[in-house]
């Protein structure tokens, strides 16, 4: 058996590491730790050399930023919860469209567009009011889930797309991957219409109390700190730290916060456990990188008789089911990038995106899921079955959209 083998073989099992603690219902961290602490032993890194590279992901410019992102985004979170923003984009949604079909895909969508996992939670009784006795229980669970979560495939406010992009070395910006998930985001709505929203009427019974202006005042007060967010990364291509801080700091005036207002904001956005495993994983890619296993993976991959964007395809949407978004962007967007060509990089990028997404969207070990479920009082694995339908819908979108991209780059 040749090194390369070897070293494969070794990853295999460091990849098993994570799934074993993850089936055993521990947290990311701990799963990450394990991995980590295998990745030193299974390939025998020198003190040193693991010391270095555990400095380097704990203190390196990627690291902090990271961080920095998910705690501005759960700071501003914490403001526009304060203020009533995010149930206010309903009332308005309903003023200026009185439509179930947008109230049940459309709201959702915009809550989704920061990460709580609690945000399902607020969805739940909006999808319900606007879906009435149209669909079955399990079908409002499903659409409340899934559009709820349409954001985390193309915002870059999400951590799992941050350090996906990050991986990438510059290969993958974070404007070429917003534009081009463009059309797979209009999947993702077509896909949900054709399952689902298509059996719901569209007109709520509701009768404006006001003018159509009022309505888009209201929206635009409601979201104005997602949209801004969203414009500065795209358009000035602005790192997503500076955008958020950029867009708390015009809050605090526009929304006339007190200081004793943004002090409590300060405590209950340091959620220390989701920092702590972003930290982890930071640490676990330095590790990985220095035992020199990714930049041998082509190699390996070479000798398959199969396509090697099927194999990456596969490895993350049966990965990520099991083992979470996060470890399989970490353990493998890095050797996916290494298999590619710089033209090719990006079409590679948004497909194993796309099967990371999907994936997490059947997945048991993702916590919205679980809350949704609860939410709605059925079981998991129903939830999980009525989703089945339009994840298969999405995934053959996508690889018809990795061929087009693929075929326009040659």
């Amino acid at each position: 058996m040749n090194a390369v083998t070897v070293s494969v073989l070794k990853l295999a099992v460091i990849f098993g590491i994570i799934i074993f603690v993850m089936q055993r219902k521990k947290p990311l961290m701990a799963a990450i730790i394990a991995a980590s602490v295998g990745t030193v032993f299974l390939y025998q890194l020198p003190w040193r050399t693991a010391l270095s590279a555990i400095w380097k992901g704990a203190s390196g410019a990627g690291t902090i930023q990271t961080l920095l992102v998910f705690y501005f985004i759960t700071y501003l979170q914490r403001m526009m919860e304060n203020r009533n923003n995010l149930s206010n984009s309903r009332v308005a949604l309903n003023g200026l469209f009185n439509n179930r079909r947008i109230n049940a895909s459309l709201v959702p969508f915009l809550l989704g567009c920061l990460p709580s996992a609690s945000t399902v939670l607020i969805c739940g009784p909006i999808v319900r009011d606007s879906v009435g006795e149209y669909l079955e229980t399990e079908e409002k669970a499903a659409i409340t889930s899934y559009f709820r979560h349409i954001s985390e495939s193309f915002l870059p406010t999400y951590t799992t797309i941050f350090i996906a992009i990050g991986l990438t070395n510059g290969a993958v910006t974070v404007s070429a991957f917003l534009l081009g998930m463009l059309p797979m985001i209009i999947a993702l709505f077509a896909v949900g219409y054709i399952i689902y929203l298509r059996r719901i009427p569209k007109d709520t019974g509701m009768k404006a109390d006001h003018i159509k202006q009022y309505y888009w005042k209201l929206l635009a007060e409601s979201i104005w700190p997602i949209v801004l967010a969203i414009l500065l990364i795209l358009v000035f291509s602005m790192p997503v730290y500076i955008a958020v801080l950029i867009c708390i700091i015009i809050d605090i005036f526009v929304n006339h916060f007190i200081v004793s207002e943004l002090k409590s904001f300060f405590q209950t956005a340091f959620e220390w456990k989701l920092l702590l495993s972003t930290l982890l994983i930071m640490i676990f890619k330095e590790l990985l990188a220095a035992s020199g296993v990714i930049s041998i993976l082509p190699e390996f991959f070479q000798n398959i008789p199969i396509p090697t964007f099927l194999v990456y395809a596969c490895i993350f949407l049966f990965g990520t089911i099991v083992a979470g978004s996060q470890a399989m962007v970490i353990l493998c967007m890095p050797m996916a990038m290494e298999s590619v060509s710089p033209e090719h990089a990006l079409p590679l990028f948004l497909l194993l995106m796309c099967m990371n997404y999907a994936a997490m969207q059947i997945s048991p070990v993702h916590i919205c899921l679980t809350l949704c479920a609860e939410d709605y009082h059925i079981p998991l694995g129903t939830l999980i079955s009525k989703t089945m339908p339009m994840i298969i819908l999405f995934i053959a979108a996508a690889f018809v959209y990795y061929g087009f991209l693929t075929a326009l780059s040659v």
